[in-house]
Formats: structure tokens, C-alpha cells, sequence
């Protein structure tokens, strides 16, 4: 099941704190900006992404509520 949010990333120490994070995970997320996706896991994916936007999270797991507190600062609505 995917498990789906928004989220920003303004700064470099926000990219760094959310792969952080990501990167306990033992499941897959990815982020979507227009038509890139890339592995959450990725520093390197994710500063090829257009971080003045807003951008899709999708969590590959059935039981993504402890990862979304985790994360909750990044989330927008």
C-alpha cells in the first residue's frame, strides 16, 4: 500500500535531518516532482529535484504513522 504526503524541504540541514530519517526506514519511499521520481534514501537524488516547490512522498508500506511523526516538521498541507 502506498501511504502518500507533501512535503518541503527548504535547506540543506532539512534534506540532511529527512534522509536521516528516511534512511531507518526498512521500506521503500519515494519523492515525485513533476515527472522525476527519486529514492528518499538519495542525497544526491533529492538536490536533483526542484526543492522551491512542494513535493509528493510516497511510502511503500501499510503502517507509515510511526515514519509520518518522524517526519511531521517537513509535512505541509
Amino acid at each position: 500500500m502506498k501511504n502518500k504526503a507533501t512535503i518541503m524541504l527548504s535547506t540543506i540541514n532539512d534534506v540532511k535531518e529527512f534522509v536521516s530519517e528516511v534512511t531507518l526506514c526498512d521500506y521503500d519511499v519515494d519523492l515525485i516532482s513533476g515527472r522525476y521520481a527519486v529514492d528518499a534514501k538519495s542525497i544526491m537524488g533529492i538536490f536533483s529535484l526542484d526543492l522551491s516547490k512542494p513535493i509528493q512522498l510516497e511510502a511503500q508500506t501499510d503502517d507509515a504513522e510511526e515514519f509520518f511523526g518522524r517526519i511531521k516538521q517537513f509535512i505541509v498541507e
